[in-house]
C-alpha cells in the first residue's frame, strides 16, 4: 500500500497506551495502516500517515485514542490526487480552496 504524507509532524492523532484493551479495532478501521498492535496494545507505525479522518477515534471502545478531524490537510492529499498534482492546501488562494 501506498503510504501519503503530507506534512511532517502537524497530526493532532494521540493515542493513551495504558488505556488500549488490544481490541485491533482501529487497525481495522484505519484507510493508512497508522496502527499496529503489538504485545497486545495498539502503538502508531507513523503518525505522518494519518489523514484525521477520526475512524479510529469514533470506534475506540476505550477512548485511547483522539484525533481533531479535518484539522490536516486530508482534503489537500484527495484534490491533488484527483487532480494529478502535487498535494496542496494553500487556503490563501480564491481558486481550489481545500480548507
Amino acid at each position: 500500500m501506498n503510504r501519503f504524507v503530507y506534512l511532517k509532524n502537524v497530526v493532532t492523532l494521540e493515542l493513551d497506551w495504558q488505556k488500549c484493551n488490544g481490541c485491533k479495532m482501529c487497525t481495522i478501521v484505519c484507510p493508512h495502516e497508522v496502527f499496529v498492535v503489538k504485545d497486545k496494545k495498539a502503538i502508531i507505525r507513523n503518525r505522518d500517515y494519518c489523514m484525521e479522518c477520526g475512524a479510529c477515534e469514533k470506534n475506540c471502545p476505550e477512548g485511547a485514542i483522539s484525533v481533531r478531524s479535518g484539522v490536516g490537510c486530508a482534503a489537500g492529499i484527495i484534490n491533488g490526487l484527483l487532480k494529478g498534482t502535487e498535494p496542496s492546501c494553500d487556503c490563501s488562494s480564491s481558486k481550489d480552496k481545500c480548507c
